[in-house]
């Protein structure tokens, strides 16, 4: 392992997009790469656009040069747009042979240094699997590897460091796709839509039906239970996942469906997460009878709020808000008047979307920087809305166009892409700080939530209705719900 180790502390291993949500990357690496620059355009010692054959240049290593992690992350992240994973794994593998094929066939110098090239590309390939590894889940792109690492062992048959190092690269890659896809097999399993909740026509007496305060009265430890299951659930999403996003709209534009964009479960099971969360809020709200008791559940998820607020936990925060926001929980006027509703008002400034939610973004921000410089684990915990930040992947996508009119790739655009996403990573692998409670976790992902139906008629039964089309829909919501019952 001597020459991985070596190689590492010799090579550029700059940290990735280090400003955060300061200004965007400039990318401002501009290694001496000969004829290889020869399709590449820099802006102010910025990589800005290039054909597609120099940046897969750009991305192998040679003797004298290791490109930087930026780079790789962002090429790597961006590349999928153009060319199927495994097919540049393909031609990396051809410019690798070639240099390889070069140094042998060189002066007994350029020989010498056949270990150290063979160190840079396994250095690359690491990078590689460990940071994209659903790249290797199709066994062609395996076959591809493989190749690769055979033709790069022969460079130290003699020592069998290489071979090694190989060796433990291809066995973390094999245990990361088996965790990976021993979940996916999980969610395959539960991914059923929610049942039917709408039979609830008060067969049980009150006292007897569990609710949020008797799961966990202090709206502090509901926050940091939510975050636990927010950061859980962060963990399954990749730079894959997210990258699909903009796959995905290409073969839209292009009226034609990639057989390599597959179907995005994890960014599905996190959204469908947040929807979960919204209409638990609507439900505990509303099938509680008495005003006196339904006011206080209001207030406790206004403080739950506050609460991942100030954690940082900005998607549950608006999740819960939405579910207040619900039309059968917003129309509770009687119910309304009792609550003390300064926080409320204090917690939709923040998310108040005038101006692209200004308000949020700047809290957003100010999160961010305290996660940077951070002296404590609750300090780092930093949770975007997440259908705010695909929305501006998404937006990014729309209105940056994928090449120049030179047909060259617009590189700029996935700078600030790549950008992004590394910050979103960054921040779904913190560990959460705050002791996990399984009771209190049982009860937010398994208590029962009412269908939208069902939401209108526990609403209507609370606080009758009070004009005639009100009226006329609590009549068809009764016939229908007693109907299936």
């Amino acid at each position: 392992m001597y020459i991985v180790q070596t190689m590492r502390e010799t090579m550029p291993q700059t940290p990735i997009f280090p400003s955060m949500l300061g200004s965007s990357c400039s990318g401002q690496v501009q290694p001496d790469m000969g004829e290889q620059c020869a399709d590449l355009v820099y802006q102010d010692g910025s990589l800005v656009s290039g054909s597609l054959e120099a940046l897969i240049e750009r991305l192998v290593p040679t003797v004298d040069y290791y490109p930087d992690r930026t780079y790789i992350f962002t090429f790597l992240l961006s590349s999928r747009v153009f060319i199927h994973p495994r097919e540049l794994l393909a031609k990396v593998g051809q410019i690798c042979v070639r240099q390889k094929q070069q140094l042998e066939t060189g002066t007994e110098a350029e020989k010498a240094k056949l270990k150290s090239f063979a160190a840079k590309i396994i250095q690359l390939l690491k990078e590689w699997t460990e940071t994209f590894p659903y790249d290797f889940q199709d066994e062609k792109a395996r076959k591809e590897l493989k190749e690769i690492a055979h033709q790069i062992t022969q460079c130290d048959e003699e020592n069998g460091t290489v071979k090694k190092s190989i060796s433990q690269m291809t066995q973390n890659l094999h245990l990361t796709l088996s965790t990976r896809n021993q979940y996916q097999e999980i969610r395959e399993k539960i991914r059923q839509p929610i049942p039917d909740k709408g039979t609830i026509l008060k067969n049980k007496p009150q006292s007897t039906q569990k609710d949020i305060l008797s799961a966990c009265s202090d709206p502090l430890i509901l926050a940091q239970q939510l975050t636990h299951i927010e950061l859980e659930r962060l963990g399954n999403i990749y730079a894959e996942d997210l990258m699909q996003i903009v796959s995905h709209m290409d073969s839209l534009d292009n009226h034609k469906c990639r057989s390599d964009v597959t179907k995005t479960y994890n960014l599905e099971a996190y959204d469908n997460w947040f929807n979960c969360l919204s209409m638990l809020v609507g439900t505990e709200i509303c099938k509680v009878v008495k005003k006196k008791q339904r006011t206080r559940v209001v207030e406790f998820f206004i403080d739950v709020a506050r609460e991942c607020f100030n954690i940082g936990n900005f998607n549950s925060m608006m999740a819960i808000i939405s579910g207040m926001n619900l039309s059968p929980v917003a129309r509770l006027k009687k119910t309304w008047s009792k609550v003390k509703t300064a926080k409320f008002d204090v917690l939709e400034h923040h998310m108040d979307p005038s101006s692209n939610f200004c308000n949020y973004r700047t809290a957003l921000q100010g999160a961010a920087q305290r996660s940077q410089s951070a002296n404590s684990s609750r300090e780092k915990i930093v949770i975007p809305i997440f259908n705010l930040f695909i929305k501006d992947i998404f937006f990014l996508h729309k209105i940056h166009s994928n090449r120049l009119p030179n047909e060259q790739i617009n590189f700029k655009k996935y700078w600030e892409i790549s950008r992004q996403i590394h910050d979103f990573l960054t921040w779904k692998d913190v560990e959460c700080p705050f002791d996990k409670d399984k009771k209190i976790q049982s009860y937010l992902l398994t208590a029962p939530i009412y269908t939208e139906e069902a939401l209108y008629l526990a609403s209507f039964e609370n606080e009758g209705p009070e004009n005639h089309m009100e009226k006329d829909s609590w009549k068809t919501l009764r016939t229908t719900l007693l109907n299936r019952a």
